[in-house]
Formats: C-alpha cells, structure tokens, sequence
C-alpha cells in the first residue's frame, strides 16, 4: 500500500527557513511525479511545487524564488526547502503522488509568525 508521510513543519519567524520532507512507501515512486499542496485556515488546497520523475521542476508564482523542491528517488523522499517565509505562506503543507484523486500524506503545519 502506498503512503506518505510529512515531517518537518513548525513555527518560524518572517524570514525564516524550513525544510519540509515526503517519505514515501510502496511502489513507483521513482516513476512519479510528485507535489506539495498548501491549505490554508478557511481557504482550498492549492498546488505549491511540483517535480517530475525526471527531476524537472515547478512552482506557483507566489513561492518562485523562495521554495525548492527536490527528490532523493534512492531514499524515497521529496523535499521542499522554504526559505525568506512570509506569514501568508502558513498552512498544512501535504505531499501528493497521482494529483487530487491519488495519494496524500497527513499533512505538516507550517506556522510563520512574529
């Protein structure tokens, strides 16, 4: 069975960094694409980043130049490394394998607060 589990969430100050990581399980990681979503208090998921089995890579314009994803496919695990956080960027932050109808993790609150 496939899973994914997120880690590395917390509360950080404007300006802050932090590194989220994905650890996935099962089968045909190393053939997926793979993404992080953010949901905010009272709003939708949104797409955040996306990187391909390939290793090419997207992101919303909001984060462009602030946020890095990236994959260790002989560990099993995506990153997304956020960097100069803003207080909008606080969210459950979710990685995704297959799009909204695939496989999710719990989820890892990210709190950028003063």
């Amino acid at each position: 069975q496939e899973q994914l589990v997120e880690s590395g969430g917390g509360l950080v100050q404007p300006g802050g960094s932090l590194r989220l990581s994905c650890a996935a399980s099962g089968s045909g990681f190393t053939r997926s694409d793979m993404d992080w979503y953010r949901q905010a208090p009272g709003k939708s998921r949104i797409w955040v980043a996306r990187i391909s089995r390939d290793g090419f890579t997207g992101y919303t314009t909001s984060v462009k130049g602030r946020f890095t994803i990236s994959r260790d496919n002989a560990k099993n695990m995506v990153y997304l490394q956020m960097n100069s956080l803003k207080p909008e960027d606080t969210a459950v932050y979710y990685c995704n394998k297959g799009g909204f109808n695939g496989v999710w993790g719990q989820g890892t609150q990210v709190t950028v607060s003063s």
